[in-house]
């Protein structure tokens, strides 16, 4: 076997063990109401800066891979998580909330945000890019989801902290293999990427020897990819898409879906556990949108995408009840297989526009997905708030995913961006 698919299973297990306190605010919204009496914005407000941080984070710790290797990155990022969701059980006040919620975690899963995922596929594979993307990229978003039914069990059972002590202990126990497994880039072991070809010894013979680029840190290099994409109108297209991806998604569904299911009646284990088959599905959905990237234009499948989420997000108000029916059970299907579908065809357009410097590029689109992500999660616990009930929110969120599958189809597919080690450079020997 190829040590590039180890690479990526062990990033598959680093992902889902960052996620599982990225789901908790969902399950823990009415406890910690309960017990502190927060109100859900205030709560909301905890999610939307831990959403942001997620986001803003990303493409500078795609610029810390670059300079200091993936293995020590992630491994610093699982023990951050770990600290981050450990912490919160002596919180007594919503600012602590904010720190240890917010804060520490939202830094953490930021590290192994998707740029992580751009960083391997970019790295460690030639071929099948698409298809890994999608797999690694679901092991994120499903891992966020299925650990919502046990996260409810144990809250409902013993109280929310032996919840958040759960999932710390889920981050710290990937860490070792992490250490283990992750490698930092092919040459690391004396191979090239998977599907990658030798290449011809003729640069060789004629006397060429590369000569490497100079180290950048991390905060030049991010904001320096940030200079050149932010010049171009498919970055910011892209960007307002994943903007208003995040907040149907991250900033509505996951924090909101099982309070508003609440207020129509329904158990809210029974809530997480549809929340769980968002994630089942989402697996099946984000592998299969690999695929299809692989073999269709990614502007397409975005608009397939987004406008489907948005027709689904307007249904949703009639489709609440004490029970589950048939009509719900078929949202939460479609809405698993569309949850983060849009990230495969994002990222290989990034690739195909930016080249060497996609991964630091996609870290800010990805910026914008969680954005978009914590504005909707605060504007939602708002609405929630004043109206008593999240319908205005459905219709907002479904409007602007329609918008965003226009927008899609608007990037122009031509490489615009350098690789990012810089223009390449060679003396004679």
């Amino acid at each position: 076997m190829h040590p590039a698919w180890w690479v990526a299973a062990v990033t598959f297990l680093a992902l889902v063990g960052a996620a599982g306190f990225r789901a908790v605010p969902g399950v823990l919204m009415e406890p910690l109401h309960t017990e502190f009496g927060w109100s859900i914005s205030t709560i909301s407000a905890a999610v939307a800066v831990k959403m942001a941080l997620y986001g803003l984070t990303a493409p500078f710790a795609a610029a810390l891979m670059e300079r200091f290797g993936i293995r020590k990155v992630v491994t610093a990022a699982l023990l951050v998580v770990a600290t981050g969701s450990g912490l919160t059980v002596f919180m007594t006040a919503s600012w602590q909330l904010i720190l240890c919620w917010g804060v520490l975690v939202g830094l953490g899963t930021g590290s192994m945000a998707l740029a992580l995922v751009a960083t391997v596929t970019g790295r460690w594979f030639e071929a099948r890019r698409g298809l890994v993307s999608g797999v690694l990229t679901a092991g994120g978003a499903a891992g966020a989801l299925v650990f919502l039914p046990l996260v409810a069990v144990i809250s409902e059972g013993y109280g929310w902290r032996p919840a958040s002590l759960g999932v710390a202990g889920a981050a710290l126990a990937v860490a070792p293999f992490v250490l283990w497994l992750l490698r930092d880039k092919p040459s690391d072991l004396g191979v090239l990427p998977y599907g990658a070809v030798m290449p011809e010894p003729s640069a060789a013979a004629a006397g060429v020897v590369p000569v490497a680029a100079p180290k950048v840190g991390p905060a030049r290099l991010a904001l320096r990819a940030l200079g050149t994409a932010g010049r171009t109108r498919p970055f910011w297209y892209l960007a307002v898409g994943m903007m208003i991806c995040g907040a149907t998604t991250m900033g509505l569904i996951q924090p909101h879906f099982i309070p508003a299911a609440h207020d129509h009646g329904m158990p809210q284990t029974v809530a997480a556990g549809l929340l769980a088959l968002v994630g089942l599905f989402d697996i099946v959905g984000t592998i299969a949108s690999g695929w299809l990237t692989d073999r269709i234009d990614p502007r397409y499948l975005l608009l397939a995408y987004y406008v489907l989420r948005g027709l689904s997000l307007m249904a949703l108000p009639v489709l609440f009840g004490p029970d589950i029916e048939l009509h719900m059970v078929a949202f939460i299907v479609f809405y698993g297989l569309d949850w983060v579908a849009t990230i495969p065809p994002t990222m290989a357009l990034c690739r195909e526009i930016f080249g060497g410097l996609a991964p630091v590029v996609f870290g800010w689109v990805f910026a914008s997905h969680q954005v978009g992500a914590a504005l909707m999660a605060l504007g939602a616990g708002i609405v929630r708030d004043e109206l008593d009930a999240y319908d205005i929110a459905w219709y907002i969120g479904g409007g602007l995913a329609v918008v965003a599958g226009f927008l899609s189809l608007l990037v122009k597919r031509a490489p615009i961006a350098a690789p990012a080690a810089g223009p390449p450079l060679a003396t004679k020997a």
